[in-house]
């Protein structure tokens, strides 16, 4: 069980680390409206984001350089699918889209995980799984407006969808690491991966490459493309996943990933401030519909002994924490699949 230092530290670890990653798309937006596209803004985010884990990650794998080799294919996977692709696609949908319906759009990749262990696994969703589902169905629905004809740039929402489709890959890669891998190890070779990856794909004209060194606008005010750049890496990168991976040896994976959902609020609130996209009042209740749904989608899918203050990760215990994904909310289904970061980010 949690003591209650330990729990309220944890608490305050995991509605921090929520909070940087919901900045990430408030910083990915100044710099695609400064010209920026969303493949050099990802890359420049991983990159230094990576370069700023490097130390801390060799300090943790202590000379074990055997484990990276050994795990090969599997951070290659992870750094291409599960981290590359979904930051990719957030950030193009965030172009096209606002933030927090980029962001819930790309939340929906929890249901995809749903359909992906009953098909391949034959695991068969709980009825409030089913449920789950069926409102987060329905809250993205309204979070789209589809009902009151609000226009929704279409291939944003096909952008978001993939987004979706790289946070479930996330959560697959994830229920399969190796846990002997340190989690801040596997954030840091999968960042660097996914900005290798990026790289090489804009080098051979793959995706569209274009950066621009002028003043962006941010908050209402005309600052350096720097200070962007560093928030997306340093703050909802870097930073979000120490905290994230803080928090979970403190609470434990289910209590962490519930806490993590708050990153949807704290990314509309942002936009909202920084941006001033306003969401309709329809929306808002969609939000809070999608983020019933996908806590219902967890409550059925991990069994009672696993309710949060039970069993925690333990402090000291990295082994036992699978690895973290980089990206803006970035939630696990089950605690196989996320006990090595509050969420996802984008």
């Amino acid at each position: 069980m949690l003591d209650r230092r330990t729990g309220l530290t944890g608490l305050l670890l995991a509605v921090v680390s929520a909070a940087a990653f919901g900045t990430s798309g408030v910083f990915a937006t100044a710099l695609l409206d400064a010209g920026w596209t969303a493949g050099s803004a990802v890359t420049a985010r991983m990159a230094v984001a990576s370069l700023a884990l490097a130390v801390p990650a060799v300090v943790a794998l202590r000379g074990r350089w055997s484990l990276l080799r050994s795990n090969a294919g599997a951070v290659l996977a992870f750094g291409a699918l599960a981290v590359a692709l979904p930051q990719l696609a957030y950030f193009n949908a965030v172009s096209r889209l606002s933030v927090g319906v980029a962001l819930l759009l790309e939340y929906s990749g929890v249901l995809l995980v749903v359909l992906w262990t009953w098909a391949r696994l034959g695991q068969r969703p709980s009825r409030v799984t089913g449920i789950g589902v069926v409102v987060a169905i329905v809250g993205l629905v309204l979070v789209l407006d589809v009902v009151g004809g609000a226009r929704i740039d279409p291939v944003g929402v096909v952008w978001g969808l993939v987004a979706a489709v790289g946070l479930a890959s996330y959560f697959v890669l994830s229920a399969h690491s190796d846990d002997a891998l340190p989690p801040l190890v596997s954030a840091w070779a999968g960042l660097a991966v996914g900005a290798l990856v990026l790289g090489a794909a804009a080098l051979v004209g793959a995706i569209p490459w274009r950066t621009t060194a002028v003043d962006v606008e941010l908050a209402g005010r005309s600052v350096s493309w720097l200070v962007p750049v560093l928030g997306l890496a340093l703050l909802a990168a870097a930073f979000a996943y120490a905290t994230g991976i803080a928090a979970v040896r403190r609470l434990g994976s289910r209590l962490s990933s519930f806490v993590g959902l708050s990153e949807v609020l704290f990314a509309v609130a942002a936009a909202w401030l920084a941006l001033g996209q306003q969401p309709a009042v329809v929306q808002l209740v969609g939000g809070v519909v999608v983020l019933a749904g996908i806590v219902l989608v967890r409550l059925g899918e991990e069994p009672p002994a696993a309710v949060a203050g039970v069993d925690p990760v333990p402090a000291g215990a990295e082994e036992e924490t699978p690895a973290p994904a980089a990206g803006p909310g970035q939630q696990t289904p089950t605690s196989k699949e996320r006990s090595g970061t509050v969420n996802r980010q984008p």
